[in-house]
């Protein structure tokens, strides 16, 4: 998965001093990178029983939409508060710096659909936490998270790990 890191670029001190800020527009644009990320996901998801793909505004919306076309399920979008029209379920969580919110239509999953997860990164795993509630909160079953990116070393997957939850990384930078 080294081709893939070498498309994505790193941004120094974005949004704050010391963040080393990965960015996946620079692997969107890239036809062949973009094709293999989601080649590699439909290959491991193929004949995996997931009736509907979750993706986490606003990355996760352009992986999981092309990931659902690919497999012929469904889409659901979680977005940040205020975004969707119709009756939503809530989830606030803690940031680093603050707290945020995240939302679903209440329609959007049925009690009992086995779930997939899809973001482009993996952190300090708050936002994907947050998710894996509202889709509980509404019957759903994760059957697992999916990453581009995983940052190790910030503690997501140690907090994913301690939940239970299964996810998978296409590439991770360590002390980069």
């Amino acid at each position: 998965m080294e081709s893939l890191k070498s498309k994505i670029r790193t941004i120094p001190h974005f949004p704050r001093q010391g963040i080393m800020f990965r960015d996946i527009t620079t692997l969107l644009k890239d036809a062949q990178g973009f094709r293999k990320v989601i080649d590699e996901f439909v290959q491991r998801y193929t004949g995996v029983p997931i009736d509907v793909i979750v993706g986490l505004e606003a990355r996760g919306f352009i992986l999981g939409g092309a990931l659902a076309h690919q497999l012929g399920k469904g889409f659901v979008p979680i977005r940040k508060k205020g975004k969707l029209p119709a009756e939503v379920e809530r989830h606030e969580y803690e940031l680093e710096y603050g707290k945020d919110t995240i939302e679903i239509h209440k329609d959007a999953i049925k009690k009992g659909d086995k779930v997939l997860i899809v973001d482009d990164l993996l952190a300090t795993g708050g936002t994907s936490l947050a998710a894996a509630a509202l889709v509980e909160k509404l019957g759903g079953n994760i059957v697992e998270m999916a990453f581009v990116i995983d940052l190790p070393e910030v503690g997501g997957r140690k907090k994913l790990e301690a939940k239970g939850y299964k996810f998978f990384t296409l590439c991770e930078f360590v002390g980069e």
